[in-house]
């Protein structure tokens, strides 16, 4: 797909899915600003090398990338990637927040410190990114955000014990796509979110893999960053090359909100003596 003249920022670009997603935008033709703050798998710290590593191996390859190392937990942060990213480039066509990590704490032993570290780049990052980039993307033709959530967060058969906090943060993301697909719908700024398995760091995986690899994620992000993706609000998952789209529907002949167009209970043992209908996520025939 033809991205030239289009300018993307990829946060957590400089490795994993990240550094695959800006290789193939850049591929495309489009200027990337790669942001990577360079934490460990746990989500601490920082190094300033790896985005810069990360940035001149693509420039190698010929291809039009700038690194950026700093950190987004803040409004400020975010503020100052999306300025650098202008002062570079002139403008912003495409944003895409992929930087996370994955950590393991119980509901018991939850602290306030690795709460807060979740929330920085799952909820108030992509906030803060999307706040300061949209005055930009109002100006561009072919405007698109894409977020990322989790399998293990939507889908309660793949959660894992001590994901709260990262289930937390992944659910919030498809609160804010919802929202800002709405709010960016007469402005034609489409925004999807990408649901990747894929072995990378966060799995503890450091060779290369011979399943789940990253770069089969990639074109997935590409179509909903490219102008001929038109919808907005859905949720694209991707595994081994495989991808399929949803999103969450109503059931059928609603009236929202006062008409649910399902059972009727008026005390809580109709509810109880109902359940097992009130459980089936469709309207019935």
């Amino acid at each position: 797909m033809d991205f030239t003249g289009k300018t993307a920022i990829v946060t957590g670009g400089a490795r994993g899915l990240g550094l695959c997603y800006a290789r193939a935008l850049a591929q495309g033709g489009a200027r990337v600003m790669i942001s990577d703050i360079g934490a460990d798998s746990a989500g601490a710290g920082s190094d300033a090398t790896v985005v810069q590593v990360a940035a001149e191996a693509l420039q190698a390859e010929g291809l039009n990338v700038i690194g950026h190392g700093g950190d987004l937990s803040t409004n400020e942060g975010c503020r100052q990637l999306v300025a650098y990213t202008l002062e570079a480039f002139g403008r912003l066509d495409i944003l895409i927040h992929n930087a996370g990590w994955v950590g393991y704490q119980n509901i018991a032993d939850l602290d306030a410190t690795f709460l807060q570290r979740a929330m920085d780049i799952n909820l108030y990052a992509p906030l803060w990114l999307c706040k300061h980039a949209w005055p930009h993307l109002l100006r561009s033709p072919a405007p698109r955000i894409i977020l990322t959530t989790s399998d293990r967060a939507m889908y309660a058969q793949y959660e894992q014990t001590g994901l709260v906090a990262y289930s937390a943060g992944k659910m919030a993301q498809l609160g804010i796509m919802n929202a800002l697909s709405h709010e960016g719908l007469d402005a034609g700024i489409k925004v999807n979110a990408i649901s990747p398995v894929a072995k990378t760091r966060m799995w503890g995986v450091t060779e290369e893999p011979d399943e789940l690899k990253p770069e089969w994620v990639t074109p997935g992000v590409v179509y909903l960053a490219s102008a001929q993706c038109e919808d907005t609000g859905y949720i694209l998952r991707a595994s081994n090359g495989q991808f399929t789209a949803t999103r969450f529907t109503e059931n059928l002949r609603v009236e929202y909100p006062r008409n649910l167009a399902r059972i009727k209970a008026s005390n809580a043992e109709e509810v109880a003596a109902a359940w097992d209908r009130i459980k089936q996520t469709h309207s019935l025939s």
